[in-house]
Protein backbone atom coordinates (compact mmCIF):
# COMPACT_ATOMS: atom_id res chain seq x y z
CA UNK A 1 0.00 0.00 0.00
CA UNK A 2 1.51 3.52 -0.64
CA UNK A 3 0.58 6.26 1.65
CA UNK A 4 0.89 9.61 0.07
CA UNK A 5 1.07 12.76 2.20
CA UNK A 6 -0.65 15.52 1.09
CA UNK A 7 1.27 19.14 1.34
CA UNK A 8 -1.59 20.92 3.28
CA UNK A 9 -1.41 24.65 2.77
CA UNK A 10 0.12 26.59 5.42
CA UNK A 11 -2.28 29.71 6.26
CA UNK A 12 -0.57 32.26 4.31
CA UNK A 13 -0.68 30.00 1.37
CA UNK A 14 -4.40 29.38 2.11
CA UNK A 15 -4.54 33.05 2.08
CA UNK A 16 -2.92 33.68 -1.28
CA UNK A 17 -4.56 31.17 -3.02
CA UNK A 18 -7.99 32.56 -1.94
CA UNK A 19 -7.72 36.15 -2.50
CA UNK A 20 -6.11 34.88 -5.92
CA UNK A 21 -8.59 32.88 -6.90
CA UNK A 22 -11.26 35.92 -5.91
CA UNK A 23 -9.29 38.35 -7.64
CA UNK A 24 -9.34 36.46 -10.54
CA UNK A 25 -12.68 34.99 -10.90
CA UNK A 26 -13.89 38.58 -9.72
CA UNK A 27 -11.90 40.64 -12.80
CA UNK A 28 -13.18 37.71 -15.52
CA UNK A 29 -16.75 38.64 -14.21
CA UNK A 30 -16.42 42.29 -14.38
CA UNK A 31 -14.87 41.93 -18.00
CA UNK A 32 -17.22 39.96 -19.11
CA UNK A 33 -20.49 42.19 -17.40
CA UNK A 34 -18.92 44.66 -19.37
CA UNK A 35 -18.30 43.17 -22.37
CA UNK A 36 -22.16 41.80 -22.83
CA UNK A 37 -23.15 45.47 -21.93
CA UNK A 38 -21.47 47.43 -24.57
CA UNK A 39 -20.68 45.04 -27.00
CA UNK A 40 -23.39 42.36 -26.59
CA UNK A 41 -21.26 39.42 -26.40
CA UNK A 42 -19.53 37.38 -23.76
CA UNK A 43 -15.25 37.39 -23.10
CA UNK A 44 -14.96 34.02 -24.93
CA UNK A 45 -15.95 35.24 -28.12
CA UNK A 46 -14.50 38.29 -27.92
CA UNK A 47 -11.12 35.67 -27.26
CA UNK A 48 -12.02 34.15 -30.18
CA UNK A 49 -12.37 37.35 -32.31
CA UNK A 50 -9.03 38.34 -31.16
CA UNK A 51 -7.18 35.64 -31.80
CA UNK A 52 -8.54 35.45 -35.71
CA UNK A 53 -7.79 39.49 -35.93
CA UNK A 54 -4.38 38.47 -34.79
CA UNK A 55 -3.96 35.75 -37.48
CA UNK A 56 -2.36 36.13 -41.04
CA UNK A 57 -5.44 36.58 -43.47
CA UNK A 58 -7.51 36.94 -40.33
CA UNK A 59 -7.69 32.77 -40.36
CA UNK A 60 -6.85 29.92 -38.24
CA UNK A 61 -7.92 26.14 -38.46
CA UNK A 62 -10.46 25.43 -35.68
CA UNK A 63 -8.36 23.12 -34.09
CA UNK A 64 -5.39 25.66 -33.40
CA UNK A 65 -8.20 28.44 -32.50
CA UNK A 66 -9.57 26.02 -29.85
CA UNK A 67 -5.80 25.51 -28.97
CA UNK A 68 -5.15 29.68 -28.95
CA UNK A 69 -7.98 30.69 -26.86
CA UNK A 70 -8.05 27.75 -24.53
CA UNK A 71 -11.25 26.21 -25.28
CA UNK A 72 -12.42 22.76 -26.13
CA UNK A 73 -13.03 22.11 -29.62
CA UNK A 74 -16.66 21.10 -29.37
CA UNK A 75 -17.36 24.72 -27.09
CA UNK A 76 -15.71 26.48 -29.57
CA UNK A 77 -17.20 24.66 -32.63
CA UNK A 78 -20.94 25.82 -30.79
CA UNK A 79 -19.29 29.42 -30.30
CA UNK A 80 -18.25 30.11 -33.96
CA UNK A 81 -21.43 28.43 -34.88
CA UNK A 82 -23.14 31.60 -32.46
CA UNK A 83 -20.47 33.72 -34.42
CA UNK A 84 -21.37 32.68 -37.50
CA UNK A 85 -24.84 33.28 -36.89
CA UNK A 86 -24.32 37.10 -36.23
CA UNK A 87 -21.93 37.20 -39.71
CA UNK A 88 -18.88 37.75 -37.71
CA UNK A 89 -16.97 34.88 -38.81
CA UNK A 90 -17.32 32.02 -41.35
CA UNK A 91 -16.12 28.30 -42.11
CA UNK A 92 -14.18 27.28 -45.01
CA UNK A 93 -13.10 24.18 -45.82
CA UNK A 94 -9.20 23.58 -45.70
CA UNK A 95 -7.89 22.86 -48.63
CA UNK A 96 -5.43 20.19 -47.63
CA UNK A 97 -7.37 18.42 -45.42
CA UNK A 98 -10.66 17.55 -46.08
CA UNK A 99 -12.26 17.06 -42.53
CA UNK A 100 -10.55 20.00 -41.49
CA UNK A 101 -11.99 23.47 -41.84
CA UNK A 102 -10.61 27.07 -41.40
CA UNK A 103 -12.52 29.53 -39.10
CA UNK A 104 -12.41 33.19 -40.87
CA UNK A 105 -12.87 36.74 -39.68
CA UNK A 106 -15.21 38.40 -41.52
CA UNK A 107 -15.40 41.96 -42.21
CA UNK A 108 -18.65 43.14 -39.98
CA UNK A 109 -16.87 40.36 -37.35
CA UNK A 110 -13.49 42.75 -37.01
CA UNK A 111 -15.53 46.48 -37.33
CA UNK A 112 -17.80 44.60 -34.40
CA UNK A 113 -14.55 43.83 -32.75
CA UNK A 114 -12.70 47.39 -33.00
CA UNK A 115 -15.82 48.73 -31.69
CA UNK A 116 -15.62 46.42 -28.85
CA UNK A 117 -11.94 46.40 -28.31
CA UNK A 118 -12.12 50.76 -26.90
CA UNK A 119 -14.17 49.68 -24.12
CA UNK A 120 -12.77 46.27 -23.09
CA UNK A 121 -9.06 47.64 -22.61
CA UNK A 122 -10.71 50.55 -20.60
CA UNK A 123 -11.93 47.93 -18.78
CA UNK A 124 -8.52 46.05 -18.42
CA UNK A 125 -7.03 48.91 -17.27
CA UNK A 126 -9.51 50.36 -15.02
CA UNK A 127 -9.49 46.85 -13.01
CA UNK A 128 -6.47 44.89 -13.65
CA UNK A 129 -3.35 48.05 -14.44
CA UNK A 130 -5.15 51.27 -12.21
CA UNK A 131 -5.17 49.72 -9.08
CA UNK A 132 -1.96 48.72 -9.04
CA UNK A 133 2.13 50.61 -8.59
CA UNK A 134 4.50 49.85 -11.62
CA UNK A 135 6.49 47.28 -9.61
CA UNK A 136 3.43 45.30 -8.80
CA UNK A 137 2.33 45.22 -12.58
CA UNK A 138 6.00 44.01 -12.88
CA UNK A 139 5.49 41.24 -10.86
CA UNK A 140 2.35 40.32 -11.75
CA UNK A 141 3.53 39.82 -15.41
CA UNK A 142 6.36 37.95 -13.89
CA UNK A 143 4.39 35.84 -11.46
CA UNK A 144 2.14 34.92 -14.73
CA UNK A 145 5.01 34.28 -16.71
CA UNK A 146 6.15 31.58 -14.12
CA UNK A 147 2.86 29.95 -13.81
CA UNK A 148 2.27 29.47 -17.20
CA UNK A 149 5.66 27.99 -18.14
CA UNK A 150 5.01 25.42 -15.23
CA UNK A 151 1.34 24.97 -16.80
CA UNK A 152 2.08 24.94 -20.29
CA UNK A 153 6.16 23.77 -21.10
CA UNK A 154 5.74 23.06 -24.65
CA UNK A 155 3.44 26.39 -25.40
CA UNK A 156 5.60 28.52 -28.04
CA UNK A 157 5.42 31.95 -26.82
Amino acid sequence: MIVVMTRWLDPDEQRTWRAFLTASRALMETLDRELQRDAGMPHAYYEILVRLSEAPDRRLRMSELADASGSSRSRLSHAVARLEEAGWVRRDNCPTDRRGQIAVLTDHGFEVLAAAAHGHVEGVRTHLFDPLTPAQVDQLRRISEALIDHLQPDRTA
